[in-house]
């Protein structure tokens, strides 16, 4: 692997998402970013006791999506995967607010 390649994957990014169901829209990219941005969102996300789910190929898709903008149709599924996996999560452990 070139030296390019090798900084540029272990570069670190972060997306942060809001769905609202019911809501009878799409998730939404709140925030984005890389290397400090990135670290900052997921302190935050840790703060406010947000799931962190890591998926390095989804996050580079959503990377391509501006903030304020709900995520393209192409993404449904991989986000629902993730958002169920979620909700799972919530209903086992008693975390569902």
């Amino acid at each position: 692997m070139k030296k390019n390649e090798e900084q540029k994957n272990n570069t670190k990014k972060a997306v942060a998402i809001k769905y609202e169901p019911g809501s009878g829209g799409a998730p939404e990219v709140t925030a984005k970013g890389y290397h400090g941005t990135a670290e900052r969102i997921i302190e935050l996300g840790k703060e406010n006791k947000v799931h962190i789910v890591e998926d390095s190929n989804l996050v580079n898709e959503l990377l391509k999506v501006d903030i304020g903008n709900h995520i393209p149709e192409e993404l449904y599924h991989a986000v629902a995967q993730v958002l169920v996996f979620i909700e799972r999560l919530d209903n086992k452990y008693g975390l569902k607010q």
